[in-house]
């Protein structure tokens, strides 16, 4: 459940969006209409909940699809305006965005991270089998940029070293090193269906909060014309 504080800069931001999306002309009409759509967003009980149906085991919050504009916007006390709700799914809208960007780029890490986990554990096979086999291994070194030679390993030591990350590397037997990366292979492509997961559900999440703000507004439009009309 979101906390007060959340539902708090929830309203916050969703008054301060509103208000960026408002027109300005420099009136005195308008700096009216701010200062109205300021007011409401500090006395109403519209918050973070109210916008959501609760979040996913990851955290990634669920817009809420709103079926009927009118009933809801009588849901709060006082009526929740127009401005003031476009304003609330504008900022959900914009913390989905930066989800998506996030999970994208964790996406783009695991494909890269995978293929390597990949290489490094069937060299390490490649070295075991060769040593159960009583044969040498011949591999080309690289010296320079463009300058390689032969080099004969010594697979009947059973040693391999291997690069953890921050410039530690440490040393493993071959059992130990197929352990290893088996569990990091295995663990890296759990995590990377779970980010591309969420991912797409983010993606949908993004859609709904669009068509809420789409739909709010031209409900807003048909209000103040049947208004007008009607006067």
């Amino acid at each position: 459940m979101p906390s007060s504080e959340e539902e708090a800069k929830a309203t916050a931001a969703a008054a301060g969006a509103a208000a960026a999306a408002a027109p300005s002309s420099g009136s005195d009409e308008d700096a009216d209409k701010l200062k109205a759509l300021a007011e409401e967003a500090e006395n109403t009980s519209l918050s973070l909940e109210d916008i959501t149906d609760g979040k996913t085991d990851r955290g990634i919050p669920q817009a809420k699809f709103i079926d009927d504009i009118g009933k809801f916007t009588e849901s709060f006390s006082p009526p929740a305006s127009a401005e003031l709700l476009i304003g609330a799914y504008s900022d959900l809208f914009s913390k989905f965005k930066a989800y998506e960007q996030s999970l994208s780029q964790k996406r783009l890490t695991y494909q890269q991270k995978i293929p390597e986990i990949e290489k490094s554990l069937t060299l390490v096979k490649h070295l075991k089998a060769k040593q159960e086999e009583g044969e040498t291994v011949v591999t080309r070194y690289n010296l320079a940029d463009t300058v390689y030679t032969k080099a004969e390993l010594d697979v009947d030591s059973g040693i391999v070293n291997l690069w953890l990350g921050a410039n530690v590397m440490i040393e493993y037997t071959y059992e130990e090193a197929i352990e290893l990366l088996s569990s990091k292979e295995e663990k890296a492509k759990k995590d990377l269906e779970d980010v591309v997961h969420d991912l797409a559900f983010t993606r949908n999440q993004i859609i709904t909060a669009e068509v809420n703000i789409s739909r709010i507004y031209n409900w807003d439009v048909r209000n103040k014309r049947a208004q007008k009309v009607a006067s």
